[in-house]
């Protein structure tokens, strides 16, 4: 049974879909851009962005009742793969070395509302 997962710290979806779906203990979460929740307005340059999908992609999983220890893929959109060494630092710094996910890094054309960074991550319930 799939249980849709909401919350207000994090973005609002802007089309089609939700934040997350829970199915079967594990957590799907929809791509996070850098947009803070308590304004609705993005957030500029790679690294404030990066800290805010962080911030995002955080709330989603506290409010399944996880944290990103449970996370076990994530994937990253980059406009640019000139911005990768700064926001693998600052990705890293949001984990614990040991429980890293497994992850791939892509550089695309365009990203909604133009944002330099998406990411979208699975998580396993404990």
């Amino acid at each position: 049974m799939k249980k849709i997962i909401s919350t207000p710290n994090a973005p609002a979806a802007i089309g089609p879909y939700s934040q997350a779906n829970f199915a079967n203990g594990i957590l799907y979460i929809s791509g996070q851009i850098p947009v803070d929740p308590s304004t609705g307005k993005l957030v500029e340059g790679i690294e404030k962005e990066t800290h805010q999908v962080m911030k995002n992609l955080q709330a989603i999983l506290s409010e399944a009742g996880m944290s990103f220890k449970n996370v076990v893929k994530a994937t990253i959109f980059l406009k640019s793969m000139d911005d990768f060494a700064v926001m693998n630092d600052i990705y890293a710094s949001y984990l614990e070395e040991g429980s890293y996910p497994a992850r791939e890094t892509v550089q695309v054309s365009c990203l909604p509302k133009n944002v330099d960074i998406e990411i979208s991550m699975i998580a396993q319930q404990d």
